[in-house]
């Protein structure tokens, strides 16, 4: 059998890790065809995961439905599917559930906590322990079906797990009335006592009488145990700190982006008619729930439908810290409040479509909108949120302040290159000894010349000022 690395990456053919080649075979046609992975049980056991999370992330990546049978080793992904596209999908897999992201050995290990909802990642190799930083669909299904778990108790597929809940209370139902029809029906058998319903109904009284006597004890008794009613659960989960509310894997999250989108909406709603946006900490909820559930960028669309009215220079003052954590430094989120900002202007266009230029410029005044974003904005007019129509009318208002803002950076520019060359004039310039080394020679040889030809003349004149005595 055919082998690769599991770090397809690694090139090296004598790598330690291997695993079998993924084999597809598709079966069935129509509707009903369906690509059934041959040999993903091997793939499984040589990256140390259940045969399951990679078959269950193909079906997310895929778009398409999973099946398991454990018994016979059979997984499924409805469809039909190309076996190197498959493999492709693996080394995803194995990137981001598999290897070690320090060290990217494969030989690690994945816990889940079922109490904080939260899979943690563990190498042997290099000891790293942390939480996996991987946000997919497939956590969930993660969380629900452990590691830990009997891998035939996982079930086929989310929507086969829920055909076989209701088939098992079904027959628990029908096991439960054939039991009582068997017990009243038998008189005698293989009880123990002889007295088959006679001890059942005993046992049963027995249990009711003892579950009240143990509420009404002592206080002594149940004050180690945990209130399991809805009422503690939920105020047990709002005491949770933000970062493990940002940390644990909802079901929200398989959602479409438009529901995810109107929960937000909803929470933003609610917390609008409280009137809690003044408050930071109601800000950094508000945060973590938009990270949570991946709409950060688009969550000020929201908050300029809920937040911005006819009065929006008032309205941006007012919520300009709510706005500035999600639109600082975020490019992305800047051009959706743009979005926010035309669809204002559209609702209030008679009020609102002359004073443009002056509410982007308190946009930008109040570093809620860079220069960068609003320059590649105007370059270009855009129906996404709005009309055509209006959005070219509030591109041609806007104008002035756009011209404005390229003014500025060109005389910073020209002021900057100035700056420039005024400092060039103040430097100061250093020769290399090494480059004058032969003048400097030349230079001393003349010198030295030119000493010799004075002294020379300085003796004859000497010689020749003095006196002759004959002369006298």
């Amino acid at each position: 059998m055919a082998t690769v690395n599991v770090n397809r990456s690694v090139t090296d053919i004598f790598y330690r890790y291997k695993m079998p080649r993924l084999q597809a075979k598709v079966e069935g046609k129509g509707n009903g065809i369906k690509t059934v992975l041959v040999n993903m049980a091997e793939v499984a056991r040589a990256i140390g995961r259940p045969a399951t999370y990679p078959t269950k992330y193909f079906g997310c990546e895929l778009g398409a439905q999973t099946l398991f049978d454990h018994k016979n080793e059979r997984f499924i992904v409805n469809g039909s599917h190309d076996v190197n596209k498959l493999q492709d999908l693996l080394d995803g897999f194995i990137r981001k559930f598999v290897l070690c992201p320090e060290c990217d050995n494969p030989e690690t290990n994945l816990t889940v906590s079922a109490r904080n909802q939260t899979i943690s990642q563990s190498c042997k190799a290099c000891g790293f322990h942390g939480l996996l930083k991987v946000n997919h669909k497939v956590n969930t299904f993660i969380v629900k079906n452990p590691p830990s778990l009997n891998p035939a108790a996982q079930g086929s597929s989310l929507t086969e797990g829920k055909r076989s809940k209701k088939q098992k209370q079904k027959n628990e139902n029908s096991d439960g009335s054939m039991c009582n029809n068997s017990i009243a029906n038998n008189s005698g058998g293989e009880s123990d006592g002889g007295n088959g319903p006679n001890q059942a109904s005993q046992t049963e009284a027995e249990i009711s009488a003892a579950i009240p006597e143990k509420n009404i004890g002592e206080d002594d008794d149940d004050g180690w145990s945990v209130d399991v009613s809805k009422e503690a659960i939920r105020a047990r989960l709002q005491d949770l700190t933000d970062g493990a509310k940002g940390m644990t894997i909802s079901e929200d999250y398989d959602k479409t982006e438009k529901e995810r989108i109107d929960i937000f909406y909803e929470l933003v709603k609610n917390k609008r008619d409280k009137r809690e946006l003044e408050d930071v900490s109601v800000h950094k909820e508000l945060l973590i729930e938009a990270e949570r559930l991946d709409i950060v960028n688009k969550s000020p669309l929201v908050l300029a439908e809920l937040l911005f009215t006819e009065n929006i220079i008032n309205d941006v003052r007012k919520n300009r810290i709510l706005l500035l954590r999600f639109t600082h430094n975020n490019p992305k989120a800047q051009r959706y409040l743009i979005g926010g900002i035309e669809q204002t202007v559209e609702l209030h266009t008679n009020t609102l479509m002359s004073k443009v230029a002056g509410i982007f410029k308190i946009f930008y005044d109040l570093d809620i909108l860079d220069e960068k974003v609003i320059l590649d904005w105007a370059q270009k007019v855009s129906k996404r949120h709005v009309s055509k129509k209006i959005a070219t009318e509030i591109h041609e208002k806007v104008k002035p302040f756009v011209q404005w803002l390229k003014d500025a950076e060109e005389e910073d520019s020209s002021s900057g290159n100035n700056d420039d060359a005024a400092g060039d004039s103040d430097v100061e310039i250093e020769y290399d000894d090494r480059a004058r080394i032969e003048p400097l020679k030349v230079a001393v040889s003349l010198e030295r010349g030119l000493g010799v030809a004075v002294s020379k003349k300085a003796q004859e004149d000497e010689e020749g000022d003095e006196i002759d005595i004959d002369d006298i």
